[in-house]
């Protein structure tokens, strides 16, 4: 983005008001007329200014900034280098082909993008975004790890998730092993990808997707009964640049813990956020079905299920509640 606009569009992402074109010709030391072009450059890229006459400028749309990432999470490992783009096929694609270029590609860095053209979820679905309503942000680790400890961190990242947005909705749960579900409602989904060699982790790019606000024309009707949103749900028009702080803040900080303290820092605390503690369940392991009682997380990620014939380990599958014998 040309510097004079996001400086332009920092102004206006933390004015209380209006801010007129006489106050920032004078800021920016050029002309009102310039201010107004590169307002119309701001429209035209899809970023909503509104010119109200005899008032000034305010922003109507949200806008993810690289610089206001860098100001508030200065000193955090993970978010204070961010890369805002417009565009990508995906953004754990993108970030993947940095990471392995080697070029200014550190442990921590964080990618945004507008748009995905082939955005994919877990269990190779495709995952539907709205573009400047929802969250679509891969992140870069380069953990000491070995490559079968990976998965683990699709767990710390749905447990940072589900932290993030408790003071909006008290009720958000996780579902095994990473869904954020709320009144029954998918708010976001988490994707690990992994680069590795025999014992050893080059890179890891853990993709989250976030529904902050409903897309303007509706859901699609493929997931009009399953998705929602974070606003929709907590009655609050929130902005995403907020929730993304809080939420870069929160994997930061189990992260750290983490690497310091192994799974053990992250078991129990995932288990209590789980929505289906103690419950009746259905695992599909894509070849079957399993029904048991959730009983625990094992030290390793694996879900324990109580079935018929006992105690079994699931590495891998998708979950379903069992509400009086009936799968949701």
């Amino acid at each position: 983005m040309h510097p004079t606009r996001e400086s332009l569009l920092r102004l206006l992402v933390d004015a209380s008001a209006p801010l007129s074109g006489d106050v920032l010709a004078r800021h920016f030391g050029i002309s009102r007329t310039a201010i107004w072009k590169h307002v119309r450059a701001l429209n035209d890229s899809g970023i909503k200014v509104c010119a109200e006459r005899g008032v000034g400028y305010r922003l109507q749309g949200d806008v993810l900034l690289a610089s206001w990432f860098a100001e508030r999470l200065a000193g955090a490992h993970i978010g204070s280098r961010c890369l805002v783009v417009d565009e990508v096929d995906s953004t754990n694609s993108a970030l993947m082909r940095l990471a392995e270029s080697g070029e200014q590609a550190p442990d921590g860095l964080v990618m945004f993008a507008e748009r995905q053209t082939s955005g994919r979820g877990r269990l190779q679905r495709r995952w539907h975004s709205a573009e400047r309503h929802a969250l679509t942000m891969s992140i870069l680790l380069r953990p000491p790890l070995p490559p079968s400890d990976v998965p683990q961190l699709s767990l710390l990242t749905a447990l940072a998730v589900q932290r993030a947005l408790l003071p909006f909705l008290p009720q958000v749960r996780i579902k095994w092993p990473n869904d954020i579900l709320c009144a029954g409602r998918k708010l976001a989904g988490i994707l690990i990808e992994m680069r590795s060699e025999p014992g050893r982790v080059q890179a890891v790019v853990v993709g989250i997707g976030l529904n902050v606000r409903p897309p303007d024309g509706g859901w699609p009707e493929e997931v009009a009964g399953i998705a929602g949103d974070v606003s929709s749900l907590s009655g609050q028009n929130l902005r995403r640049m907020d929730v993304a702080v809080a939420l870069l803040r929160e994997i930061d900080v189990l992260y750290r813990n983490y690497l310091r303290d192994g799974f053990a820092a992250i078991r129990d605390p995932w288990w209590q956020a789980h929505i289906a503690s103690g419950k009746r369940v259905r695992v599909d392991n894509g070849s079957g079905y399993i029904d048991g009682i959730a009983e625990a997380l094992d030290t390793d990620g694996a879900l324990l299920l109580r079935t018929a014939s006992g105690l079994e380990r699931i590495i891998a599958g998708d979950l379903q509640l069992m509400e009086e014998g009936v799968a949701s």
